[in-house]
């Protein structure tokens, strides 16, 4: 629980997150701890958190972020993933409106750390926030990719734990930037392997 707070104060301290769009969750004791509905990274406390079992039934006083499907989607079919976090990146943002030749590995790996941390990211395409539609479009391809893009949206990272979410995330986001930032000054092609 310490380690999701620190994890949630340190992208709000350094502007990785805004207001209160993101959301993270981990596991402990078979239980889904996730941060809930409107908290705030800036201000997470071990208070902050709603309580849901692996079927998806509340088992705190606390509602969950409206968008738990898409963390339990990855507890019940990545069996080896005990953290998620989900950020609205700027960068992870902006590169999700780049065409793309391949939805299923779709941020260049500019530096070697996101393949080596992370692995492939695959593009979710656009759906509404919080909606059934977006959590079937995410659940269909949950098993496509590492790590997730949702279109118009953010990034979803599962993790071992709630650090090593954190540092796939860190890296997701570094390599969508420099990706971005080569694309606008014409240096990385939409079609240049990867």
């Amino acid at each position: 629980m310490e380690e999701a707070v620190w994890v949630a104060c340190s992208l709000f301290a350094r502007n990785r997150v805004t207001g209160s769009s993101a959301n993270l969750s981990f596991l402990h004791n078979g239980s889904m701890y996730i941060t809930a509905s409107g908290s705030c990274f800036g201000t997470l406390t071990e208070e902050s958190f709603a309580a849901m079992d692996l079927g998806g039934n509340l088992l705190s006083d606390k509602q969950p972020s409206k968008e738990w499907p898409l963390h339990l989607g990855i507890y019940q079919k990545k069996p080896g993933t005990k953290a998620v976090l989900h950020t609205h990146g700027i960068h992870a943002v902006l590169w999700s409106f780049v065409p793309v030749t391949d939805e299923a590995d779709c941020i260049p790996a500019c530096t070697p750390y996101l393949k080596m941390k992370l692995g492939r990211v695959c593009m979710v395409p656009y759906e509404q926030p919080g909606s059934q539609a977006l959590f079937d479009a995410f659940g269909s391809r949950v098993m496509s990719g590492d790590g997730y893009l949702l279109k118009r949206h953010g990034a979803v990272v599962p993790g071992k734990d709630i650090m090593d979410a954190f540092y796939c995330m860190e890296e997701l986001e570094e390599n969508a930037r420099i990706a971005w930032e080569l694309w606008r000054a014409g240096l990385w092609g939409i079609h240049q392997k990867h």
